[in-house]
């Protein structure tokens, strides 16, 4: 037998004996820092779905695992820093709840790169050792670590510790009811992956879908540690026996004396979510969001009844058959539980599949929204007599990711215009509508940094300024020209789907009126998009 699967059955024995002789850890005051990070420093390539399996396991914990929001703590693409003072103050409400006489759980999951024995978020590291010891030392009555660590690759793209040292938690000899658990990835020696088709992980997908439904082998409407763990290492090999980086093995490290095995999530309680009846047809079902990703996916064997918490939304239901497949849709509302009625399901051939996945080179996003702002001229004389300074409404819409990762390409359009009266040193008085609109391009970079985001990039606008005179004496001018200019900024990611923009730009061009001229031009702005 290989050493990881050796590993793996005698942690399934001992947890076993856990189970039979002790309690299940219930009534706890649970605490959950999640950390996703796609960045590794200067020598690695971003990873695509860090942030995300973040998000998803942080949203799970939320809605299924006993956590409340004042209690978790979410950090996309924060430093170590960051890192260690979220830890420090989740610590000190901990000890404060045991102080009351509160039992407490501290959970730690972390998905994104780690190299040399150390967790990398950007440029700064976190050591497995450091972090280790850390775990060991917090107060709070069970510690879980769960470690999705990752660097880069191709379509399946490998992502983990390469040749890092093991990380494993030895046994301690004393017995207080106390424990620390560590689940990570895969093993010492081995890559972790990610999949263009799941849209995160192969490790988190499966664990975060065995919360869900998927690992709840009793039945019994809670899906424990154990059965999570063991869910996620099977469901992992199995996908990535095939896969370019060779078979990836999570591992289980353990110090839980006296616990027994604890409930992670309980599947009743968000009072939503989907029943497979047990008269449906035996099989794996896959259900799948509106972006084509598979959320989550259900082994349903001859006449048992299984029960999946999807959240709230219109799924996509697949089951394949050897020649086909079985599709459909289903609405799970709030607060309801929906019974998947086989005939509502179709026949479909394989070309039909509702899983699309996010091709290697084609993982942009799209965002639309609306702005508003502010247009002015540097030079005073110009600015009081030819181009007025006005206010600009406008819309746009900016693809993402598509060129290359955190490049972003956005087209626009922005109107705006007042009334003036004609002030010259020769003529002064006649009345008229001065107007513009402005087409442009913007390629710009951006830096994330959790929910915000710095940017700056190149543009190119072409501008098109009228004079209409109400008087039909004087006739109406009309100027366009193409102006480059440059453009910096912040974008904050207040929700998922919603993005507010503040930015600033710098103009040039160059006009006639009796000679050829040239001037500057600055726009103040922000922008509030939505992310379909």
């Amino acid at each position: 037998m290989s050493p990881p699967l050796l590993s793996f059955w005698r942690a399934v024995a001992a947890i076993l004996v856990l189970v039979a002789s002790g309690a299940r850890a219930e009534g706890l005051r649970r605490f959950a820092l999640i950390v996703g990070n796609d960045e590794g420093g200067d020598d690695t390539r971003p990873l695509r779905f860090a942030r995300d399996d973040a998000r998803k396991m942080h949203g799970l914990l939320a809605r299924l695992g006993g956590v409340a929001p004042g209690d978790a703590k979410l950090l996309l693409n924060e430093s170590s820093k960051d890192f260690l003072a979220a830890l420090t103050e989740l610590e000190a409400r901990a000890r404060e709840a045991r102080a009351r006489g509160e039992r407490t759980a501290l959970l730690v999951y972390y998905s994104g790169h780690a190299k040399d024995g150390t967790l990398r978020l950007g440029n700064s590291r976190v050591g497995f050792e450091d972090l280790k010891k850390r775990l060991s030392a917090t107060s709070a009555d069970i510690r879980i670590a769960i470690l999705d660590s990752c660097r880069s690759g191709a379509l399946t793209r490998t992502k983990g510790a390469r040749k890092a040292p093991a990380f494993q938690i030895e046994s301690g000899a004393e017995r207080d009811s106390r424990g620390l658990v560590i689940l990570t990835s895969s093993s010492a020696d081995e890559d972790s992956q990610e999949s263009d088709a799941l849209g995160g992980s192969y490790f988190s997908h499966h664990l975060a879908s065995g919360l869900l439904g998927d690992a709840d082998r009793s039945g019994d409407g809670r899906v424990t540690l154990f059965e999570a763990y063991s869910h996620a290492y099977a469901r992992t090999v199995a996908d990535t026996a095939a896969s370019s980086g060779g078979a990836q093995h999570p591992t289980f490290s353990y110090d839980l004396a006296g616990n027994g095995d604890l409930v992670l999530t309980d599947l009743r309680a968000a009072g939503d979510g989907l029943v497979v009846p047990g008269l449906a047809p035996s099989g794996t079902y896959y259900f799948v969001d509106s972006a084509g990703m598979v959320v989550a996916e259900l082994d349903k064997a001859p006449d048992l009844e299984r029960r999946v918490a999807l959240a709230p939304g219109t799924y996509r239901v697949k089951r394949r058959l050897s020649d086909r497949l079985r599709i459909g849709e289903v609405e799970v509302a709030r607060g309801r539980q929906v019974v998947l009625e086989e005939a509502r399901l179709r026949d479909a051939p394989f070309s039909d599949d509702p899983v699309k996945g996010v091709a290697s080179a084609e993982g942009a996003w799209w965002t639309v929204g609306l702005s508003g702002g502010v247009q002015s001229f540097f030079d005073a004389p110009t600015r009081e007599s030819l181009f007025l300074s006005v206010g600009l409404l406008g819309a746009e819409a900016q693809l993402h990711d598509y060129f290359r990762r955190d490049w972003v390409w956005g087209v626009d359009v922005a109107l705006g215009g007042k009334q003036a009266l004609l002030a010259l040193p020769t003529l002064s008085g006649p009345a008229y509508k001065y107007s513009v609109m402005s087409l442009g391009t913007t390629l710009k970079s951006e830096w994330p940094r959790g929910s915000i985001a710095p940017f700056v990039g190149v543009r190119m606008a072409y501008l098109v300024m009228r004079r209409d005179f109400a008087d039909a004496a004087y006739p109406d001018q009309k100027y366009a020209m193409f102006s480059p200019g440059l453009e910096t900024g912040l974008r904050w990611q207040p929700l998922r789907r919603l993005h507010v923009t503040g930015r600033a730009r710098l103009h040039y061009l160059l006009y006639t009126v009796d000679e050829q001229r040239s001037l500057g031009f600055w726009e103040l702005g922000a922008l509030v998009t939505y992310q379909p």
